[in-house]
């Protein structure tokens, strides 16, 4: 069997089949078998989807360790050699899709993923009925820190704790990929919650208000939320003490309750 994580056969298996790494995709492959295989260990289970399968690399990983594999992979000039490698493997399903655009309902979610895709995955994960259970994740080490942030560093680290527990499992150095990229990266891996942290009756515009506080991260909160709310400072900065949140905060440094507070408090004035 050719395993892509060993950098000559990987070679060899690009070159078979004219393959041109297309960086607009964030294509890294990765060249660590055992670092490869640490990452399936922590995305193996019952039911797995991994995101990103390039030329399955992680996937025969997986397939040794799941009952089944679905492989999606956006990019098509990568999925003759991607049959390839997963030849013969009953239990691995080649998908040709837009993980964006695709049901993406899986017991685990799994899967190297371009930086850029990292802000849009997230609510396609979580945001629905059927969530995961376990998301095991490669990301720019930077993403991951937000991530596993203690305070809600980004709107990123917001949607990732309200919906799961995040830990950094380990960092992967840019060494170990093909071409390397500019930055580390590091596996996170997240214990998906059976409620959200927050309850709130609608997900979506609570998301919209948070995401619309850090357009101005850099502002004192007292003044963001009056903007959202369409009220003075001076009224949204008592508004804010009376749940128990300083005027002159930062977005970044809320808590997850805090957040769910503020959006109850101002969300019906921005409604009238």
């Amino acid at each position: 069997m050719i395993d892509p994580a060993r950098a000559d056969q990987l070679e060899r298996l690009l070159r078979k089949h004219r393959i041109t790494l297309k960086h607009r995709l964030g294509q890294n492959f990765l060249i660590d078998p055992s670092l490869r295989d640490a990452i399936a260990d922590a995305g193996a289970g019952n039911e797995v989807l991994e995101v990103g399968a390039g030329v399955g690399t992680l996937t025969i990983a997986l397939a040794s360790r799941s009952r089944r594999v679905v492989a999606v992979e956006f990019d098509r000039d990568l999925i003759p050699a991607l049959r390839e490698v997963v030849g013969g493997l009953e239990n691995v399903d080649v998908v040709q899709a837009d993980i964006l655009h695709y049901d993406a309902t899986a017991e685990i979610v799994t899967g190297n993923i371009p930086y850029g895709l990292t802000g849009a995955l997230i609510p396609k994960l979580f945001d629905r009925p059927s969530r995961p259970k376990r998301v095991a994740l490669v990301v720019q080490k930077e993403v991951a820190e937000r991530w596993t942030a203690t305070t809600t560093a980004s709107l990123g680290t917001v949607a990732v704790q309200v919906f799961a527990v995040p830990r950094i499992g380990m960092t992967i150095p840019a060494p170990a990929f093909t071409p390397p990229p500019k930055v580390d990266s590091a596996l996170v891996v997240m214990q998906v919650r059976e409620q959200p942290l927050v309850n709130v009756p609608d997900m979506d515009r609570f998301f919209r208000f948070v995401e619309a506080a850090f357009q101005f991260r850099r502002k004192q909160l007292g003044g963001t939320v009056a903007r959202i709310a369409g009220i003075s400072s001076v009224d949204a900065s008592m508004r804010l003490r009376e749940i128990g949140i300083e005027a002159a905060a930062r977005p970044q440094t809320l808590t997850i309750p805090q957040w769910e507070a503020a959006f109850r408090a101002f969300i019906p004035l921005h409604d009238r």
